[in-house]
């Protein structure tokens, strides 16, 4: 399918697949989206009301993303990791990697934090299937794998669920797949996402999630956020 760079409206360049009128992140702002959806209502969230313990290496913060994509939202969670002093180790789960040829031509690096420009080259150019020290707080394992092969049992703490939307690929956004997420988390673990699509809500519910929305990131009304057991 073809493909271009564009820009979206914080300045901020995304991929667009035209086939299917479809971005690896909105239109309205790739960073802005990001920080609010998986940052603040995710990692920030899980950060400050989960878990107060979360202080050092020996609780680390395990994160699951689907959709690793453009390296956006593990570089964000890199850059918080440095700020908070707090060991995370990252998944990243992709079925079709980007090309390197399109990361160079992101801007991500120029408008959030040139001083880490190594360090978000480093994380595309590491070997799949296997972990790497990004930094001492960092950690990042990319996989190469369908969403629905993902087996791992009681692991993560939290989920940034980035998959392309239900309109494009139905299949992703199923209680099939939100079982597996379901699954792959500890209990008290978080899955947020951007879409706030009913169906999606209620295939998260079927499976056993708490879902709430939330106010959703500029150009979109709400977003959804997903618990597991949860016991604060």
């Amino acid at each position: 399918m073809k493909r271009k760079i564009i820009t979206t409206s914080d300045g901020s360049k995304t991929i667009q697949i035209e086939d299917w009128n479809e971005q690896y992140h909105s239109i309205h702002g790739a960073i802005q989206e990001a920080n609010h959806v998986f940052i603040k209502h995710g990692l920030l969230f899980y950060f400050q009301s989960c878990n107060p313990e979360l202080d050092s290496e020996s609780h680390p913060i395990n994160i699951l993303e689907i959709g690793f994509g453009t390296g956006l939202n593990a570089f964000l969670t890199f850059l918080k990791a440095e700020e908070l002093q707090q060991s995370i180790n990252y998944v990243g789960a992709e079925a079709y990697p980007v090309k390197n040829e399109e990361i160079q031509q992101l801007n991500y690096v120029e408008l959030i934090s040139k001083q880490h420009e190594t360090e978000f080259e480093k994380m595309h150019t590491i070997p799949w299937e296997e972990q790497h020290n990004i930094s001492l707080t960092f950690k990042l394992e990319k996989q190469e794998k369908f969403f629905k092969d993902i087996t791992d049992e009681n692991r993560f703490d939290i989920i940034y669920f980035d998959a392309f939307g239900a309109r494009v690929q139905p299949e992703l956004w199923t209680e099939d797949i939100f079982k597996i997420m379901y699954k792959a988390l500890k209990d008290n673990g978080v899955l947020v996402t951007y879409s706030a699509k009913g169906s999606v809500r209620r295939a998260m519910q079927a499976v056993g999630f708490t879902v709430e929305r939330l106010p959703g990131p500029p150009g979109k009304r709400e977003m959804l956020r997903a618990r597991k057991h949860w016991m604060k």
